[in-house]
């Protein structure tokens, strides 16, 4: 088996040495070559060549970032069985597609899974993918506040600061009071539903959970799997008692049901959306702030990448 390692060396939780001993470990099970990015975008370039090379199975050691690139890399021919085996080890901050797909957080211990599934034959776990445009993304998309906490995270990142849960909660509280709280200038767009208007933000979701809060799962969509559609949470409402309704559902430990309310829309395995706004609004993809969009349609794309975990 021939394979690549793709390592962010910038990634939040990585360091020289877990990075030369994940080599290491997997030189001694497979036929590796291994490859350091440089600078955003260099993930996917890399991935698309394993992909045309005909690669067996691409390890990706970086954060959602990083996976998200190297995703579109491998499916820059198109989704589908032909494209290599993808594996993960977990090196950013949160790291949410890994562990929602079942790899453990710990990198060590993600490491241990590849190779003990290289060394049973267990086959890849074979997931669905969110699509947003011609861009794949691996468990979430945002439009609106949303991706204005993304883009104040970025911003703060670039200027040194380090990323944690608290630099998002303070970003979000900052993003709430600038906002626009009165009209919802958001429109989502179901085949086979009437159009709802009056949206302050829109979460996609591929997975559940959507995102964590250090240890601790939020669940907007919990009967949204990697196997099935897309999850579609959309927010009426954000003043202050909506917010804080919202926020302690989202909180709740162990919680199956999912935030609920008049002013919340939840949808399960959903094929399809457009979301369209009065003037283009910020749109995050799997954490990544990728401009300013209206429209955006949505799509699942079934059996689009193997995982192996």
């Amino acid at each position: 088996m021939h394979a690549l390692l793709i390592v962010n060396p910038h990634a939040t939780s990585t360091t020289e040495r877990r990075r030369d001993l994940l080599a290491h470990a997997l030189a001694g099970e497979i036929d590796l070559t291994v490859e350091h990015t440089a600078a955003r975008g260099h993930a996917a370039d890399l991935a698309a060549k394993a992909a045309e090379d005909r690669v067996d199975l691409v390890v990706v050691h970086g954060g959602d970032g990083t996976v998200n690139e190297v995703v579109n890399g491998l499916l820059s021919g198109g989704a589908g069985a032909d494209s290599p085996i993808l594996a993960i080890v977990p090196g950013g901050s949160t790291n949410v597609f890994a562990r929602a797909v079942g790899v453990a957080a710990d990198p060590t211990a993600a490491t241990e899974q590849i190779l003990q599934a290289l060394t049973t034959a267990t086959p890849p776990r074979t997931v669905s993918l969110g699509k947003a445009g011609d861009r794949y993304f691996t468990f979430n998309a945002g439009l609106g506040i949303d991706a204005d906490v993304v883009e104040r995270v970025e911003q703060r990142r670039a200027a040194g600061a380090k990323v944690t849960a608290a630099l998002h909660i303070r970003q979000a509280v900052a993003a709430w009071f600038g906002s626009d709280r009165k009209i919802g200038h958001l429109t989502l767009d179901i085949p086979g539903r009437d159009p709802v208007t009056g949206c302050h933000l829109v979460f996609v979701s591929n997975v559940d959970p959507w995102t964590y809060l250090g240890s601790r799962p939020i669940r907007t969509n919990p009967g949204t799997s990697a196997e099935g559609g897309l999850g579609v949470f959309a927010a009426l409402s954000l003043h202050a008692p909506a917010v804080a309704r919202m926020a302690g559902q989202l909180l709740l430990p162990h919680s199956r049901k999912g935030p609920h309310g008049r002013r919340l829309l939840r949808l399960d395995d959903v094929q399809s959306l457009t979301v369209t706004a009065d003037e283009p609004v910020g749109l995050q993809l799997d954490g990544d702030f990728v401009g300013r969009w209206s429209p955006v349609q949505f799509r699942s794309v079934p059996d689009a990448l193997r995982v192996l975990v």
